[in-house]
């Protein structure tokens, strides 16, 4: 599926170095599937040890349907746990829009279908002011021009090539990729020798 175009309110979420143990915290990870990430999503900054809700912009109303993660330098840090991006995605964010991100994050975030390009620090602050003061303000993403529509103003974002094509060629999802070459991946998996039972290589 090709993803060009993403639009949506945004949820600013200040702070460098956030990294993906404060996304999702490790006891966490030991959940079987993914479903019921959305709901760790930065779950000790937002809950106290009795559960009872923080002040934070995910439990904000005001932020309540926003789609699009505004972000600062280097999020999404630290381990490479792809339940961070899970619980992002199942929260209801289709985008991230931020100065840096970790390497590996960003990887995930292509590979979930997830958005995140890159802008500089006076137009991420410039972005989280307005979306502090109005909330419902519509952002959109444009990948084909590769920038940020809102209010009349284009701001202009930075995306890694192979992030860019894999998403306006539609082969960001591998498993969806691979099914619809079935008869290709068949016989590429054939070849491989933890798959044939390591028939193609020579004894010694």
């Amino acid at each position: 599926m090709k993803i060009t175009n993403i639009h949506g309110t945004g949820i600013p979420l200040r702070g460098d170095n956030i990294d993906t143990d404060r996304i999702v915290p490790g006891r966490y990870l030991k959940e079987i599937t993914f479903e019921r990430m959305g709901g760790y999503v930065f779950y000790d900054e937002r809950f106290d040890a009795d559960g009872k809700p923080k002040e934070h912009p995910f439990n904000d109303p005001k932020f309540l349907e926003a789609s699009i993660l505004i972000v600062n330098r280097n999020f999404g840090c630290g381990s490479s746990r792809e339940h961070a991006v899970q619980a992002i995605k199942r929260f209801g964010v289709r985008a991230i829009i931020g100065e840096s991100f970790s390497p590996i994050f960003l990887a995930n975030c292509t590979a979930l279908g997830i958005l995140a390009v890159q802008a500089g620090f006076e137009d991420i602050e410039f972005l989280m002011k307005l979306v502090f003061e109005n909330p419902k303000l519509q952002i959109g993403i444009s990948l084909p021009k590769k920038v940020i529509e809102l209010s009349g103003k284009q701001i202009k974002f930075d995306m890694p090539e192979h992030s860019l094509s894999a998403f306006t060629g539609g082969f960001w999802n591998m498993a969806e990729f691979m099914l619809g070459n079935l008869e290709e991946t068949k016989k590429f998996a054939a070849k491989l020798p933890y798959i044939n039972g390591f028939k193609n290589v020579a004894s010694k």
